[in-house]
């Protein structure tokens, strides 16, 4: 019974250190400018709540960049679910010399740095005029299609082969017994891993830096690293666009977390 008390304690402190950095952050959004900084510094709650930040927000570029983060992770997400679940199903159920060795490099290339292909993708940008536009869904495709693939195969894996045969017998194509019997059954896995594309997507910051620097395509994590002055950082600023940016992928979670759930334990046991 006293370890029961022990165990609970500790799950609630460490979820006390995780969410944390989520409260300080959304305080200080809440804190004057003076108040950051100096003696109130360390203090939770400030002696004068204040709504400046979030209409000095109003007044910037967040809401654009918010737009572009959500044109460019939905496009993302849309076309790298579809192509990932294409591939996936082909390597679960097709026999050919090789497969372990391609389903490594397909892993491997996930694991590549930004920093090495940043440098050939913007040339290959601005050789095409493609600079400053949703182009950039094309090389955030590359990067999030890799783990899709890979985390797909092991739910295609699952889905029992008698239930394909059965439809290939009553006249089924393969297109139609995909969609109509596979799709259904992998749902979980397929949703799972179009969550997780789109957060990817939608945190990332360097190539959106590099390949989109005309502020109208700025996404929302670029947009609040130019939430700074000459000589200083809009703190309060900058915790209140955290706020509003972190608000779209908490709702994600919070709403789905039993599909993220069931497709993350779905592919981890093996039928």
């Amino acid at each position: 019974m006293k370890s029961k008390k022990l165990f609970n304690i500790s799950i609630v402190l460490y979820l006390l250190i995780v969410i944390f950095p989520f409260i300080w952050v959304f305080l200080t959004s809440l804190k004057p400018e003076s108040a950051i900084w100096g003696d109130e510094a360390l203090k939770l709650f400030a002696d004068k709540i204040t709504f400046e930040h979030y209409q000095a927000l109003f007044r910037g570029n967040i809401f654009n960049a918010l737009k572009n983060s959500i044109i460019i992770s939905s496009i993302t997400t849309l076309y790298v679910t579809i192509v990932a679940a294409a591939c996936a199903y082909s390597i679960a159920r097709l026999k050919f010399k090789g497969k372990r060795i391609l389903l490594a490099v397909v892993l491997a290339t996930s694991m590549f740095p930004q920093m090495m292909v940043v440098g050939p993708i913007y040339r290959t940008f601005v050789n095409l005029g493609w600079t400053n536009s949703y182009h950039i869904v094309l090389p955030y495709s590359m990067i999030s299609l890799p783990i899709a693939i890979y985390t797909l195969v092991t739910h295609f894996a699952k889905v029992p082969k008698e239930m394909e045969e059965s439809a290939f017998i009553d006249g089924a194509s393969k297109i139609k017994t995909f969609v109509k019997i596979i799709f259904p059954l992998a749902l979980p896995g397929i949703f799972t891993s179009a969550i997780i594309t789109f957060i990817g997507v939608w945190n990332e910051f360097l190539l959106s830096m590099t390949l989109n620097a005309n502020e109208s395509y700025h996404t929302a994590p670029v947009a609040i690293s130019f939430l700074r002055g000459q000589f200083q950082i809009f703190w309060g600023q900058v915790t209140a666009a955290t706020v509003i940016v972190t608000i779209p992928t908490l709702l994600i979670v919070i709403l789905f977390q039993k599909q993220i759930i069931s497709g993350i334990t779905s592919g981890a046991v093996k039928g």
